[in-house]
């Protein structure tokens, strides 16, 4: 199903984000308390379009694809939006012995569903981690899940958003001090990108060339990384040991299709 542009400019009425920290916004703050992130700043293009629109993020950080699937799937459906954005496994793909083969069936029956529910679906494949410390070791396995990815949305007629192919993204000045989450900078490129893969005009543009950097004392840098390890790398490490998340105690931001102020 392909929703008919409204004559306002946009074809929704009503939208639900659903899955992990790259979702619910982490870290791009907002004025509320909440993180902000790209959804939001979707939901905010698609507001200034339509006067009945509504918004929901079911989104939370930590959440692994059978989580999201069996939590914020259903709940998503119950709210019969015009258009679902489900991101999801890039937590997944960090822990030995991910599958990508299986991950993506799960993906699948998900979005079976969803436009089986009559919503329009946006997906996303991840970001290239190439740069990535801690994702460098998964990148073949991440290539082969975002590749199902692309299939699956061609499969079921799903907008996709090609973060590999970005960037802008590619470059430290999009992420956060723990170099797992993008910043403010980072979250409205890919706001940019996910408007421009829905047809809704944006201020920004993803396609964003930074100036060149200056360079780096290297001892700096080794401080730098060691301020890294400690303050996020062992802490992310130590969760994992424990079967702990840091969404643990976290509950949806927009648990309900509310207007968008």
């Amino acid at each position: 199903m392909t929703t008919e542009p409204h004559s306002s400019g946009s074809p929704y009425t009503s939208y639900a984000a659903i899955g992990d920290s790259f979702t619910e916004g982490l870290n791009d703050p907002g004025a509320d308390g909440h993180f902000r992130g790209w959804a939001d700043r979707v939901a905010e293009r698609l507001a200034a379009l339509r006067p009945d629109f509504r918004y929901a993020n079911l989104a939370v950080r930590g959440r692994l694809l059978d989580q999201i699937v069996e939590q914020q799937v259903p709940a998503a459906i119950e709210l019969k939006p015009d258009l679902v954005s489900l991101c999801a496994g890039g937590n997944d793909l960090l822990r030995p012995g991910a599958d990508p083969d299986r991950m993506a069936k799960t993906l699948a029956r998900a979005v079976r569903d969803l436009r089986g529910a009559g919503a329009d679906v946006v997906l996303f494949t991840g970001v290239d981690p190439r740069d990535t410390p801690l994702m460098r070791q998964v990148r073949g396995r991440c290539a082969v899940f975002y590749l199902h990815v692309r299939s699956i949305a061609d499969l079921y007629g799903c907008h996709l958003v090609d973060q590999w192919s970005m960037q802008a993204l590619r470059d430290w000045r999009a992420w956060s001090e723990d170099r797992l989450h993008m910043n403010a900078e980072g979250h409205r490129f890919v706001a940019a990108k996910v408007c421009e893969v829905l047809g809704v005009p944006s201020q920004d543009d993803w396609r964003h060339i930074w100036p060149p950097r200056e360079q780096v004392d290297r001892r700096a840098k080794l401080r730098e990384d060691r301020l890294w390890v400690r303050e996020h790398l062992l802490p992310w490490v130590g969760r994992r040991l424990r079967g702990t998340s840091s969404g643990d105690t976290v509950t949806p931001k927009r648990p309900g299709l509310e207007p968008y102020a």
